[in-house]
């Protein structure tokens, strides 16, 4: 193995905030084909790859806000109510405002980054404010210092070791879903 770096979020890839098209508005909403994720969309979910959320939004509602078009791998992270849960995008998506999604960078595995923020879930949670409910602002969301490999294939290495047992589980999980009916 190589040596490890302390970095930061941002020096792993882009860290994008989401937003919410006007409710009011049926034309941001109605026969949308943008997959748009919210938190809600991740309570109880146990996969790693997410496709879609409980609802799309059109071209309109991606204009109509501040909320971005994310790559396919971008890791997603829910920001508030609550902080901490995680995915991969299995496709180009958007988010609401509860996430600081990170698009990660040329260096950087994207299921490593995955595994990572995992990991330091609650090292990022720990770092969440507000009165209402705890939330990681963008800021400080970019500058949570974590170790990484310094090179993308050791990444790639520690990422398809935990990758495989992840699908295991993951099989496991389809094979008792299948007994259970």
């Amino acid at each position: 193995m190589t040596e490890w770096k302390t970095c930061t979020i941002s020096d792993l890839g882009t860290v994008v905030g989401g937003a919410t098209p006007s409710t009011n508005k049926p034309e941001n909403y109605e026969n949308g084909n943008i997959a748009w994720i919210t938190p809600k969309d991740l309570a109880g979910f146990s996969g790693r790859y997410i496709s879609k959320g409980k609802r799309n939004i059109t071209n309109k509602g991606l204009s109509s806000c501040s909320t971005q078009l994310m790559p396919k791998n971008s890791i997603l992270f829910s920001s508030r109510a609550p902080i901490g849960y995680v995915a991969i995008a299995a496709n180009e998506m958007c988010t609401n405002q509860g996430f600081k999604s990170v698009i990660p960078n040329e260096n950087t595995d994207y299921l490593f980054l995955y595994y990572l923020l995992k990991y330091n879930k609650n090292k990022i949670s720990n770092l969440g404010s507000g009165t209402t409910f705890k939330e990681i602002s963008g800021s400080a969301m970019k500058h949570v210092e974590v170790n990484v490999p310094e090179n993308i294939q050791d990444q790639r290495k520690i990422s398809s070791l935990l990758s495989s047992i992840d699908s295991k589980i993951e099989n496991n999980r389809a094979i008792n879903k299948n007994l259970a009916f």
